[in-house]
């Protein structure tokens, strides 16, 4: 499977750069799975902001983040 950049416009979609040869020939049916590309812009993080909300227990995750700290899991270092 390879990806091909193209563009939608009226109704049809046109490949932004040629695609390889090997790949698809003339007149063959393909199967087109559509991607939107995001823009940097940072707008997915205003998005997804404050989807967490509600569905973990920030204190208690810290709580158990601070207790799993004090659990040794390495042997002592002897000299």
């Amino acid at each position: 499977m390879k990806t091909i950049k193209a563009r939608f416009s009226r109704g049809t979609f046109t490949p932004l750069d040629p695609p390889p040869p090997d790949l698809v020939h003339e007149g063959e049916e393909v199967l087109l799975a559509v991607s939107p590309i995001v823009s940097p812009s940072g707008s997915l993080v205003r998005e997804t902001a404050g989807l967490w909300k509600g569905l973990l227990d920030a204190e208690e995750l810290k709580r158990n983040i601070y207790a799993d700290r004090l659990v040794a899991t390495r042997p002592p270092v002897s000299f």
